[in-house]
């Protein structure tokens, strides 16, 4: 079977963690992805957690106190090996049982909740990982592909009219709000699914970080389906 990623730029692709978090960034590359077809019922596991909320995260011992089958408790092990991988290297992994995530419906013209293509931002050297486990998986998209909002002349003057403070200080104030972490995607864009089961290392800006922050949305999800998500 060929690989659907080979031959992009943005992407690089391991197969072990430790290559993950040892394969460094470079050019284009801002994405890194341990391709993987994992075995187990991970349904199973989504159908009998307890969802509190829209976003309900899963402790250890809530995936140990599950009573599963054969399949499941295979789909388990999985979820606290990638945990044990993460919080080893010294990560502090969350697993999400997700229904929804919260919309920002303030302004009609530029949306900053994490539906709308975005990067993350950290003031220390990291970087973000994410599995999905099972239901709808994130996309990612190349920054050739993509221009800041706040550059897009129409949204920029209209935040401008929303903005009282000092000329000068009008970019602190586009950080303030997270307005200029958030892409708009240009007509011909490409985006690139993250799949099921893989276990992804994206770029984070951050003030080492020497190539361009790895642009991402979370999925819209499938309807009556939750999502279970492993993200740090």
């Amino acid at each position: 079977m060929s690989n659907p990623l080979s031959g992009n730029t943005q992407v690089g692709t391991v197969s072990s963690f430790s290559e993950l978090i040892e394969t460094s960034f470079h050019g284009d590359m801002n994405a890194i992805c341990w391709s993987r077809y994992l075995v187990g019922d991970f349904q199973e596991i989504v159908n009998k957690l307890d969802l509190k909320e829209d976003i309900t995260e899963v402790s250890e011992e809530d995936l140990l106190e599950l009573q599963l089958s054969e399949d499941g408790n295979l789909a388990r092990e999985i979820i606290l090996k990638d945990i044990h991988y993460l919080t080893d290297f010294g990560a502090s992994p969350s697993l999400n049982l997700l229904k929804c995530y919260e919309r920002d419906n303030e302004l009609d013209f530029i949306s900053t909740d994490v539906y709308s293509y975005h990067i993350d931002r950290s003031p220390i050297e990291t970087d973000t990982f994410l599995c999905t486990y099972y239901g709808a998986a994130s996309d990612i998209i190349p920054n050739s592909q993509v221009q800041q909002k706040v550059c897009i002349p129409e949204i920029r003057n209209k935040l401008k009219a929303l903005y009282d403070g000092p000329e000068a200080e009008f970019e602190n104030f586009l950080e303030e709000n997270f307005f200029d972490l958030h892409y708009q995607p240009k007509p011909d864009a490409k985006p690139i699914n993250l799949g099921l089961g893989n276990l992804w290392r994206l770029a984070v800006d951050h003030p080492t970080q020497h190539v361009l922050p790895c642009v991402h949305r979370a999925p819209v999800e499938n309807k009556g389906e939750y999502r279970l998500l492993l993200i740090c």
